[in-house]
């Protein structure tokens, strides 16, 4: 947290951030020395395209919790949007959702992502973010009050990888989503595909993205790693949020 807000409120309030390219082999200490410099604020870890375990990942989000730090997981597939209540009972506080192209999608991942009277995501998971009374969390929230908090935490993003995406964003781009994370590598693959597509490159596809989205609360993010010098032309765009590897 900064200055008491959440992670979701300082997206929200469009602060720059930089997320943390996470390793679920990073022990404690190592995670805790790379967090004093002050560089992230939070972490991103890659489920689609690193192997892990649900062990390996529930013990990195109980440290991170302990350390005040908030974690996102890309989840290792599109169609896993329904499981996405079962990724948040691991302890994370963020889900990116890849290669999203259909509404449904989006519906599937709201609902497991919420609980009522939002969503519909199920009761239980004692790893769960919140519930062990650490960084200003109260400890003695019962459920009705846990769901509420929860709902007004968590940090659902869906990731932007084709021209259909971009095209269909407006429908995409439902209440209950947080960010828009752009893929810049399957983009191109799909841009390659299309090529009578009018939009010729990632960058126009983000300021259209950008220009459908703009005056929502729905925040952009970058999903590839950017230097500190790479990122002005993606801050003019509306780019706010960006992903760093570790220091070394």
């Amino acid at each position: 947290m900064s200055d008491g807000k959440t992670l979701r409120q300082r997206i929200r309030g469009g602060e720059v951030l930089v997320a943390l390219r996470g390793s679920l082999n990073t022990g404690k200490d190592e995670l805790a020395d790379i967090w004093s410099t002050g560089l992230y604020d939070y972490v991103w870890v890659d489920g689609q395209h690193t192997p892990y375990s649900e062990e390996q990942l529930i013990a990195y989000c109980a440290a991170a919790e302990e350390l005040g730090i908030d974690v996102q997981l890309r989840i290792p597939h599109t169609r896993h949007a329904y499981l996405v209540g079962r990724f948040l009972d691991f302890g994370l506080s963020a889900v990116l959702v890849p290669e999203v192209m259909e509404p449904e999608t989006v519906d599937d991942a709201i609902s497991y992502a919420y609980y009522g009277p939002i969503g519909r995501r199920s009761w239980g998971g004692l790893q769960r973010r919140g519930l062990r009374g650490l960084n200003g969390v109260p400890k003695d929230l019962d459920r009705h009050a846990y769901a509420a908090w929860w709902n007004d935490y968590v940090v659902l993003a869906i990731q932007v990888e084709s021209v259909e995406a971009v095209t269909n964003i407006q429908k995409l781009a439902k209440p209950g989503v947080s960010v828009v994370t752009f893929g810049p590598r399957d983009l191109s693959f799909s841009l390659e595909d299309h090529p009578e597509y009018p939009l010729q490159s990632v960058e126009d596809c983000m300021r259209n993205v950008a220009a459908q989205l703009k005056g929502t609360d729905i925040r952009l993010a970058m999903g590839t790693a950017t230097e500190p010098d790479e990122r002005a032309p993606y801050l003019e765009m509306g780019i706010t949020l960006f992903q760093g590897d570790a220091p070394g």
